[in-house]
């Protein structure tokens, strides 16, 4: 068992990363484990809450002295080991996932934006209501959703209005409201397609 390989590779591997990316020299951090059975360099940013989160493990077979990442393998519904045979492989494979893991999180960060300018849109928009809130279904005093129907002035689109309503076990009230903006030409077609399917739809079952 050679432990001389990962001690080489645990000291340089910070200062490549660092020199390749910049974005990885500004947020990116590794820890080291050589307590373990396959000692380990895990990668890692720190969140807003001082937590790490950890976008990549690069593991170390002492006596096969090979490093290695796993994934899990969906086709064949198990692990799999990729084998990095030096270190421009292992930056590489590094430097990639840290990458993957920054565009997942801006791609959060900008669905849950659009959400917030989507409702203040809807804020601005001129809405004349053309219903009250109608219940469409109600359990006991726990779940209730209305709808509401409008008709936005400036474009003659629809606009349905659903909120959700729920009671928890606390008797705090939560609401959840969602809003669907279609034109004319949609609306027939959602009915048809709506009334055409009604038989295949459950009720809810609040067992």
């Amino acid at each position: 068992m050679s432990m001389e390989w990962f001690d080489r590779i645990s000291a340089e591997l910070q200062d490549h990363l660092e020199s390749i990316c910049e974005k990885y020299d500004q947020v990116g951090h590794m820890s080291i484990d050589r307590g373990a059975k396959h000692p380990r360099i895990e990668f890692f940013v720190e969140t807003e809450d001082d937590e790490r989160d950890y976008f990549c493990t690069l593991c170390f077979d002492p006596y096969n002295v090979e490093f290695y990442i796993e994934s899990f393998d969906f086709e064949y519904d198990q692990m799999s080991r990729t084998i990095l045979s030096d270190i421009e492989e292992i930056i590489d494979a590094v430097h990639e996932s840290f990458h993957m893991y920054m565009n997942d999180d801006d791609e959060e960060e900008y669905d849950e934006s659009q959400d917030i300018e989507e409702d203040n849109v809807l804020e601005e928009i001129d809405v004349e209501w053309e219903t009250p809130e109608v219940t469409a279904f109600m359990h006991e005093d726990e779940v209730e959703v209305t709808y509401q129907f409008g008709i936005i002035q400036e474009t003659g689109d629809g606009v349905l209005k659903r909120i959700n309503r729920i009671k928890t076990d606390d008797d705090q009230l939560i609401k959840d409201e969602t809003n669907f903006i279609f034109s004319k030409e949609e609306a027939s077609t959602i009915i048809a397609m709506i009334a055409s399917h009604m038989d295949s739809l459950s009720e809810f079952d609040f067992q």
